[in-house]
């Protein structure tokens, strides 16, 4: 069979399918069945998605005719993936056992894993005993992680998913992430923090990125003018670099003794699990930290070794490519029921939108069937009370993900277990009735319109036994997993962003016009906006002139 007859086959079978609504094949209790997988702690239920067995045999077959077992093992491998930059994509090596091989470059990548992991430990381990110090001789209390996109968004959606598991330490550490750049973010923080127990995490792969510099400027800056010292000084005691460019960071200033280092072949949106993860390991300790990294490793031999048919990440990008370029779904939002996942819808957004968000192949060909669709989400208890509305009856198709643990608060008071037991029962009445509509109402039939719910929105379950460091770890290498799978089977780059880096150099392009004041060789609609800006900066100038005199 070739790809095209597989995709043929599977625009057949969706015509047979688009008539088919979810509370029709959520009687049959054998598909119930057949459609939940599990692996370790972590069960998907795909009965609500528009499905039959049926469709996954198929879908089954279009990824054997894509190759994507030959490409499973290309990523693990560490053959050259990221075509355009010509490099592998090996995260999957972050979290490998210390006895694996892999070599590229004439060198066992593990062996500078490890290397990174021991230089992390000691640096978690004299912050935990309290004998890091700030200027004054006071140990550090306050950890601001400066960075943005992968450099930000992994590690605080980890420290905020596992903050019930936080080190024994001997100052209880406060932890803060910024990343906007036009620094009110920062200057907010700054107003609250005591400058001689505060420690600066600035966290750039390239030690370029201008948001990140900006703001670790600034907080030198403050520092500088709290404490009187000079730059070397405050430097060693107050400030740490993560970067796979070690020149960079010398540049900037920071000591060598104060370096994180990782690879180039780390890519920004699958760094939290290398010394990007620093914050992380401050967080929950070291232990902790392997535990997120064993649980990733487990999902890593998962998506590797298993079949297709009880692949949890094959299944999942298999169940979303059908929504997308079959049932024409294009948008997909995440939900999860658990105030300590807010942050992994912005986490997601990045990882599948940069990944997937393409539009020619990986020979160059524009692609000829959609990719990424439009993700979005929150916590689901919040999101009722937000977007529901349109999921409910709304005109747009949205396919969901419901992402909820079993079991917590095993030792806390009762009421905070009946909030628990609260929000499995919203999460479940939820992805009922998207799927069911109308069908969960007595008597909907005499209903007046504006009370009618067409249901039939897919959504997939992810049930966790419960959130601890290994179970959050194999979640998110699920959702890395899914997304290089799809990139196989729609034949683009997932480990590229052409399109984030031409961003940075209009951006760089402008802020010379914006410095110096005058309209540049762009289009009429911009220079009108900096002919707009300049006036508008003129006139304060003015006003504060006029005050001062």
């Amino acid at each position: 069979m070739t790809i095209e007859n597989a995709w043929q086959r599977l625009s057949e079978h969706a015509e047979e399918m688009k008539s088919l609504h979810l509370k029709e094949l959520l009687k049959d209790e054998a598909r119930i069945h057949s459609l939940k997988h599990r692996h370790d702690h972590l069960l998907l239920d795909f009965s609500k998605q528009r499905i039959l067995p049926e469709t996954f045999k198929q879908l089954t077959e279009l990824a054997e005719v894509s190759e994507l077992t030959r490409q499973i093992e290309r990523l693990f491998e560490g053959d050259i993936v990221n075509q355009s930059e010509q490099r592998p994509a090996l995260h999957t090596a972050l979290r490998a056992p210390k006895s694996t091989q892999i070599e590229y470059q004439g060198r066992n990548v593990i062996d500078e894993v490890y290397e990174s992991l021991e230089r992390m430990k000691e640096i978690v381990t004299q912050i935990h005993a309290g004998q890091w110090r700030g200027f004054s001789g006071e140990p550090i209390t306050t950890i601001v992680n400066i960075g943005v996109g992968g450099s930000d968004l992994g590690p605080m959606m980890a420290c905020k998913a596992l903050a019930e598991f936080k080190a024994t330490t001997e100052q209880k550490l406060e932890f803060i992430f910024v990343s906007s750049m036009d620094g009110s973010q920062l200057a907010e923080v700054l107003d609250h923090l005591n400058p001689a127990n505060t420690l600066f995490i600035l966290a750039s792969k390239s030690f370029t990125t201008i948001d990140t510099l900006a703001n670790g400027a600034t907080a030198r800056e403050w520092l500088c003018n709290a404490s009187g010292l000079d730059d070397a000084l405050l430097m060693k005691r107050h400030f740490i670099g993560v970067t796979a460019v070690p020149d960079k960071a010398n540049e900037w200033g920071i000591p060598c003794e104060n370096q994180l280092h990782f690879a180039q072949w780390v890519g920004g949106r699958y760094s939290l699990w290398s010394a990007i993860g620093l914050p992380i390991a401050l967080k929950i300790g070291m232990e902790g930290f392997r535990q997120l990294l064993d649980g990733a490793h487990s999902m890593d031999k998962h998506f590797r070794n298993t079949p297709f048919e009880r692949n949890l990440p094959v299944l999942l990008a298999l169940t979303e490519i059908w929504n997308i370029n079959f049932l024409d779904i294009h948008a997909h939002a995440i939900l999860p029921y658990d105030g300590r996942l807010a942050h992994l819808p912005a986490y997601l957004e990045q990882l599948e939108m940069e990944s997937n968000g393409k539009s020619v192949t990986q020979s160059g060909e524009p692609v000829t069937r959609r990719t990424c669709p439009v993700l979005w989400g929150e916590v689901g208890p919040n999101a009722q009370h937000a977007f529901y509305q349109l999921l409910h009856q709304g005109t747009e198709r949205v396919m969901c993900d419901f992402i909820l643990p079993a079991r917590r608060y095993d030792e806390h008071s009762d009421e905070l277990k009946k909030q628990h037991r609260l929000a499995l029962a919203n999460c479940l009445a939820q992805s009922r009735t998207l799927a069911l509509g109308d069908d969960v109402i007595k008597q909907a039939e005499t209903a007046p319109a504006h009370k009618r719910y067409p249901g039939n929105q897919p959504s997939t379950t992810f049930l966790l036994d419960e959130l601890n460091p290994y179970n959050f770890g194999a979640l998110i290498a699920l959702y890395e997993h899914k997304v290089y799978t799809q990139a196989v089977i729609w034949n683009i780059n997932p480990f590229d962003q052409w399109g984030v880096e031409l961003g940075k150099v209009m951006a760089n392009e402008l802020l010379e016009s914006i410095e110096n004041q005058e309209t540049g060789n762009f289009d009429g609609a911009t220079n009108a906006l900096l002919t707009e800006i300049h006036a508008l900066n003129q006139f304060c100038q003015y006003k504060d002139q006029d005050k001062a005199s």
